[in-house]
């Protein structure tokens, strides 16, 4: 019997959700997750020959926890029950696992238990299932949102292969919806339905990695859209934004809506109007472009634009990118929040801009320099060339500074302005030039 309909003997394959009909049946058909499910990856190789162990699977919702579980025991023609953590009890545990052994013992054929929220069981639930998954029967394979680690107990993970699954890629969400799309058997193909690609984009932007949200949008979308006279139904991106209950914002990537809301925004910025910074990148965020783009962003703006008049701005910066890498949506929208005020509303000067690229200039237009003797590496075998002859310590000076040549031909780049802390630097460097002059 299909391992599908015994799963669902009361109910129609047709009437279940279209996420539920496109479960893959074979890993080739599974989408995502190559570092786990890659050629010669473990978990493959571990279920292409049947030597599968106990499995907890934990990541975001929608990534495919689900239907790795149905698939791995469709390939392996595995007994396949399916419970859930947060209606189950230690009753109905012990009733399936004595199933498992009943039809171990007739049939020959393992069990794969199938426990989704697992780690909404208690230590004693948890418990309940140890001595029999360490047999091998059940297979265990458990699903959570949550880190194992910190929410399953020690015994239990011992005795499984723990495997992190991450959020879809926007192409592997796309590649999801087209399946869905063309399939006439489990999916909408017997459909007639016109979608742009900028709208199965927008499906897959909106969803954030989540493919069981992308497929129930698509569906209830295609179903409860009227038909046009042509006969076809017309998915357009209003009806994907009302589908996904998010709405639509002009801003694709790589094209004018992208490039002119990153320019206003780094524009708002430079031009100390905090306000408008944050509605902008609000609109990034909300169009689901990547946290980490936007601290990019702001942390060459902190070097170019506000440079040494405010020099903790390019500190500030850097640390929002870092926590947003590690953080994710929706909390890298507080540190991105931040940093986007500070160098907003921060003083501003390209000094240090201008300075670079004036030095660039002299290098790509003029005579290369080379070291002064004095200032070269003095190892032992280039003291016979006199490198390093002559230099002069200057923490061995007054006010550890002294005057020498540090290049052959003078060169003026950096000018520092009277904003912020620059001016110290300025009233600084105008000092040891006064020294100098002595």
């Amino acid at each position: 019997m299909d391992l599908f309909v015994e799963e669902n003997t009361k109910q129609n394959p047709k009437d279940l959700p279209l996420a539920v009909r496109m479960r893959p049946q074979t890993l080739g058909d599974f989408v995502g997750q190559e570092h786990i499910l890659g050629k010669g990856k473990l978990l493959r190789r571990a279920v292409e020959a049947d030597r599968i162990t106990s499995l907890i699977l934990y990541g975001p919702p929608g990534v495919g926890k689900t239907s790795l579980a149905w698939c791995i025991a469709n390939i392996t023609r595995a007994h396949y029950i399916a419970i859930n953590a947060t209606t189950s009890n230690v009753e109905e545990l012990r009733k399936v696992i004595a199933q498992a052994k009943h039809k171990k013992a007739a049939t020959g054929k393992k069990t794969i238990l199938f426990i989704d929220e697992i780690h909404r069981f208690n230590k004693a639930q948890q418990d309940v299932l140890l001595p029999d998954v360490e047999d091998g029967n059940p297979i265990l394979i458990g699903a959570t949102v949550h880190n194992p680690f910190f929410s399953l107990a020690a015994p239990l993970l011992s005795r499984s292969l723990v495997c992190e699954l991450k959020s879809l890629k926007e192409s592997e969400v796309i590649a999801i919806l087209n399946s869905a799309l063309d399939d006439k058997t489990r999916g909408l193909g017997n459909l007639k339905i016109k979608i742009e690609k900028k709208v199965s984009a927008f499906l897959a932007k909106t969803c954030e990695g989540d493919a069981r949200r992308a497929l129930n949008a698509l569906e209830v979308g295609a179903l409860t859209t009227p038909k046009s006279k042509d006969g076809f139904i017309d998915f357009n991106l209003e009806v994907a934004a009302e589908s996904i209950q998010k709405k639509a914002v002009v801003y694709d990537k790589d094209e004018d809506g992208h490039y002119d809301t990153a320019s206003a925004f780094i524009k708002s910025m430079r031009g100390s109007d905090p306000d408008a910074a944050l509605y902008w990148m609000a609109k990034m965020l909300y169009a689901g472009e990547d946290p980490r783009f936007i601290a990019r962003r702001i942390c060459i703006l902190a070097a170019e634009d506000v440079g040494n008049a405010d020099p903790l701005a390019l500190v500030l910066a850097n640390a929002a990118l870092q926590i947003s890498e590690f953080v994710g949506m929706p909390e890298a929208r507080i540190p991105l929040a931040q940093a986007c005020i500070y160098v907003s509303c921060a003083p501003k000067s390209n000094a240090s801009y201008l300075a670079i690229e004036k030095a660039m200039q002299d290098i790509e237009n003029k005579k290369v320099q080379e070291v002064p003797d004095h200032l070269k590496d003095a190892n032992l075998d280039a003291e016979s060339l006199g490198h390093g002859k002559g230099y002069k310590y200057a923490h061995d000076y007054e006010g550890h500074f002294v005057e020498q040549k540090y290049t052959r031909r003078k060169a003026k780049y950096y000018q520092p302005t009277d904003i912020g802390h620059e001016l110290k630097i300025k009233e600084r460097m105008e000092k040891l030039k006064g020294q100098e002059k002595r």
